[in-house]
């Protein structure tokens, strides 16, 4: 009989510690719960203030450590763009590099098939459609734009 009573002791006050604990736990969650308000709240306020909203209730203190965060703000954001358009250039340059020599390239590739194709045309024994050089370019042969070299038409 003793030993059942000391169980039923040591069971009802384990079950009031164990109710002592999770009031403690429930107190402790709700204080991180109201201080995560707190900061997403300020959060908040710090984001409409850094967009210049809600700005009556700042201090003149207040109000200048805003604007040199700001500053600096845009001094990083300037600098970051600056980097960015500095890169874009230099690719674009050595873009520009590559286009040129390839370009030289192609010149003598087809400065080259016009020697082949002249040679081919003075060989002996050549057909008559051979003879007939490369004809070039030669602005005489095209009409000038917007009428260029024509005479003007007057009414009288």
């Amino acid at each position: 009989v003793k030993a059942t009573i000391e169980k039923y002791k040591k069971a009802s006050s384990d079950s009031s510690n164990n109710g002592s604990i999770s009031e403690a736990n429930t107190q402790y969650y709700q204080q991180e719960a109201s201080k995560l308000r707190a900061q997403i709240n300020n959060l908040q306020n710090q984001n409409r203030n850094m967009l210049g909203e809600s700005l009556g209730a700042l201090t003149l203190r207040e109000l200048k450590n805003l604007e040199s965060r700001v500053e600096r703000g845009i001094s990083k954001i300037r600098s970051k763009k600056n980097e960015l358009l500095f890169a874009e250039i230099e690719y674009m340059q050595k873009r520009e590099i590559d286009l040129h020599h390839n370009n030289q390239y192609l010149r003598a590739k087809v400065a080259e098939t016009e020697r082949a194709q002249q040679q081919m045309n003075l060989m002996p024994g050549s057909s008559d459609y051979a003879l007939v050089q490369p004809h070039q370019f030669d602005a005489r042969d095209f009409l000038q734009p917007h009428g260029q070299d024509q005479p003007h038409l007057q009414l009288m």
